[in-house]
């Protein structure tokens, strides 16, 4: 039987409670993203066939996939995929150096499907935020999770970030283009 990938949003961050706490680089999930984890990790009914974990490099999907599907050492480490980041250059969708996320996570992420220059979104990077780069930024990460789970024994569980999931699954119904939330 071919694998499920369960596709999550992240939970709430501190950037998602005032538009001042956008200027925040890479934030933490606020207390209630944490009880959000919980109860995802209490409701959901397929731990059981979860082997691979993903998520996006930002803290917070890191986090989210921690607190939510972390648990037996076999779904550790947690594969970082750059491609998965949110989609705009504001400081709170730009996300911390791999050496910073190596010195907070340590063994419990692999981030070598991440790009040293991940955090650049400058105009020509495969990060740029346009309509056109991101979708091919979208269609790279579904070719990537394709081959996670295709090496699992099981299903995958993907933590990332709204605007981007909208491109990655290409679903837009009922979603105006200028809103990606």
């Amino acid at each position: 039987m071919a694998p499920t990938i369960h596709i999550v949003r992240h939970a709430q961050g501190l950037h998602n409670v005032s538009v001042e706490n956008e200027a925040i680089r890479d934030p933490d999930l606020t207390p209630l993203g944490e009880q959000q984890c919980a109860d995802l990790r209490a409701s959901f009914p397929c731990h059981a066939r979860l082997t691979k974990l993903v998520a996006s490099p930002l803290r917070r999907t890191i986090y989210t996939c921690d607190l939510s599907f972390g648990g037996p050492q076999r779904l550790y480490p947690i594969v970082l995929l750059d491609t998965l980041q949110e989609v705009s250059s504001a400081p709170c969708d730009t996300g911390s150096s791999k050496d910073k996320l190596g010195a907070e996570f340590g063994d419990r992420i692999d981030a070598s499907r991440v790009r040293d220059d991940w955090t650049e979104k400058r105009k020509g990077s495969i990060f740029e935020p346009t309509l056109e780069v991101l979708t091919a930024r979208a269609k790279e990460a579904r070719r990537a999770l394709k081959e996670i789970a295709e090496g699992a024994d099981g299903d995958v569980a993907v933590v990332s970030h709204g605007g981007f999931l909208h491109f990655l699954t290409d679903d837009w119904e009922g979603i105006p283009l200028e809103i990606g939330k």
